[in-house]
């Protein structure tokens, strides 16, 4: 559906400096008002999906930039593009839809490099409330970022100049005298959606519209009027005067992390985020946009009734605010690994839903992980091997939580003992628990994900088992070991669809799996001493699950495939690869129990 066409859509014209911009609004005009500001070589239109569920509880404002979509183009086109007139353009659209309070302002690429310098300028003071930013840096604090690297060159520093300077490459371009005009009304121009859609998994739709050509040859001059100016000569005044979100999509391709280390010396109140997603994350990822948007604004909005500041958020650990406002579901996570890796998402800012057929420990799970810190969590008891039960949860997680964004397959059952002594049916409890678990898991949300096309990511938890081998343990190896080979695969599969695929692997953990893991061939006398003689041995390791947790979180963001995690895991792992008939030499020995 296009912008035009959503319900309630009101088009007006705003005229300035010779300049007729073309705006749109949504929603009623009488709540707050949150402004969308578009990029480079996009028009409104980049934000449709974004603006269509924000105007469910805001007034969202979108205009076409000068020279952009239905605006017009400044006469001349050099000089008509230059900072000072777009903060008079932003203004001009501000004064006519939100005349007598502040508005909250968001912007992408260019739009977000113009915002900079509506938030940082003494000119708008008292007229923006708050400023959301993504994939767009101030060019002033830019200037400044690569004269402190240039003044002090260390090997980090050139090296973080010379990445930034690789990733800058189409502004070289940009500047070049006619060829980027021409190749934008030829052959660019019409390739650029298939472009999109290739690269950066930009869904087809309304965006980009007709207009792309003329508006990417405008927009040539953004650039042309702006960039070395400003980089040679930034200004020594760029402090904001609002509160300002900062989205950073970890797989930008034109913007790295490192250029917003020292943003904090700009803003004094300052929100971090994260979104493991690319360049154009208005399209790729709306949903999360939207309600980052919200909450952002909707806090400041309260605090300015209420007259008591936001306390904004400043990182305390690792993945502070990594997994703010994203969906999470723990399979197993009444205790042990899941209730840590729980609770480690929850410190990071994620909504949780807590899975384990042990209702009770469930519930205790999902309340402490809201008092840590999480927004939300929730407790469901499921029984991960039973199909069904695992289709309705799927459908009831989407239907009243959300689509899930990371989903951690953990639950998981022990069994010990030789084949010989193993029954078929202690085979099947295992293979239904860990394997088929697993799988239902990863069928039915992995298919929302993939369907709602936005990325996610799935872990499985598999063992250093699955690539060690052990006499005494035949059927709970072999369960691992296909849940391994699982995450390969889907891995493969779900890479074009930009969801990540984890195997982690933990080692000896000290956690409660030893006190309910079945020994095959055994009266329950022995099964009992057994269990205590095990629990005795991981509880001397006493390695916690805590560092599974945090091993978990940091596959995730770094989307990595094979994740050993104890000492003894990495040593297998190598093994396992380098000399593999070492380990089948050890997998005779007969354990110590």
């Amino acid at each position: 559906m296009s912008l035009q066409n959503l319900p309630g859509a009101r088009e007006r014209r705003v005229s300035t400096g010779g300049i007729d911009l073309c705006v749109v609004e949504l929603g009623e005009a009488t709540r707050p008002t949150i402004v969308l500001v578009h990029g480079y070589p996009d028009s409104k239109e980049v934000w449709t999906q974004v603006a269509r569920q924000l105007a469910e509880q805001w007034h969202v404002v979108l205009y076409d930039v000068r020279g952009h979509g239905r605006s017009t183009a400044p006469v001349p086109l050099r000089g008509g593009f230059t900072l000072e007139k777009l903060t008079d353009d932003f203004l001009a659209v501000v004064d006519a839809v939100s005349p007598d309070r502040p508005v909250h302002v968001v912007g992408h690429d260019w739009g977000s490099v113009q915002a900079w310098e509506f938030a940082t300028v003494s000119r708008t003071e008292g007229r923006i409330a708050s400023f959301t930013s993504m994939s767009g840096p101030s060019l002033d604090h830019f200037g400044h970022w690569i004269k402190q690297r240039m003044s002090r060159p260390t090997p980090r520093r050139v090296g973080q100049l010379l990445g930034q300077g690789a990733k800058s490459w189409y502004v070289y371009m940009l500047h070049t005298p006619v060829l980027p005009e021409l190749a934008w009304r030829g052959p660019l121009g019409k390739r650029w959606p298939r472009i999109l859609e290739r690269l950066e998994k930009v869904p087809p739709g309304d965006y980009p519209t007709a207009s792309l050509p003329d508006d990417a040859a405008h927009g040539a001059w953004l650039y042309r009027d702006n960039v070395r100016s400003r980089l040679r000569r930034p200004r020594a005044d760029a402090f904001a005067h609002v509160p300002v979100q900062l989205i950073t999509p970890t797989g930008d391709i034109f913007l790295s992390e490192q250029l917003y280390a020292e943003l904090d010396a700009w803003v004094p109140r300052l929100t971090r985020r994260s979104l493991p997603a690319k360049h154009w994350v208005p399209r790729t990822r709306p949903d999360q946009l939207a309600s980052w948007i919200d909450e952002f604004a909707a806090a400041h909005e309260a605090a300015a009734q209420s007259g008591v500041p936001v306390r904004d958020s400043a990182p305390d650990g690792a993945y502070a605010q990594r997994f703010g406002g994203q969906l999470v579901l723990v399979t197993g996570a009444a205790g042990g690994i899941g209730r840590a890796t729980a609770f480690a998402f929850a410190e990071a800012g994620a909504r949780v839903v807590v899975v384990d057929r042990d209702a009770e420990g469930a519930s205790r799970t999902a309340e402490l992980a809201r008092l840590i810190g999480a927004p939300a969590a929730w407790a469901e008891t499921v029984d991960v091997s039973d199909e069904q039960a695992m289709e309705k949860l799927a459908e009831k997680v989407a239907a009243e939580y959300g689509i899930v964004d990371v989903l951690v397959n953990n639950a998981g059952i022990g069994l010990s003992g030789s084949f010989l002594e193993t029954t078929a049916e202690e085979w099947k409890n295992v293979l239904d628990v860990n394997l088929w678990g697993v799988i239902h898991g990863c069928r039915l949300f992995g298919k929302q994900m993939a369907d709602r096309g936005q990325g996610g990511h799935i872990v499985n938890t598999a063992s250093a088992a699955a690539y060690q081998p052990s006499r005494a343990l035949p059927a709970y190896s072999t369960s691992k070991a296909a849940v391994l080979m699982l995450s390969e695969c889907l891995r493969a599969e779900l890479a074009e669809k930009s969801i990540g695929v984890s195997a982690i692997c933990p080692g000896i953990v000290n956690t409660n799996i030893t006190a309910t893991t079945r020994f095959a061939g055994t009266d329950a006398a022995e099964e009992k001493r057994l269990r205590t003689r095990t629990s005795k041995l991981y509880g001397m390791r006493n390695y916690p699950p805590e560092k599974v947790a945090d091993a978990i979180l940091r596959a995730v963001v770094r989307n990595q495939a094979v994740v050993p995690v104890t000492p003894e895991s990495h040593a297998a792992r190598f093994v396992s690869r380098l000399s593999p008939g070492v380990l089948r030499g050890i997998a005779r020995l007969k354990p110590p129990l």
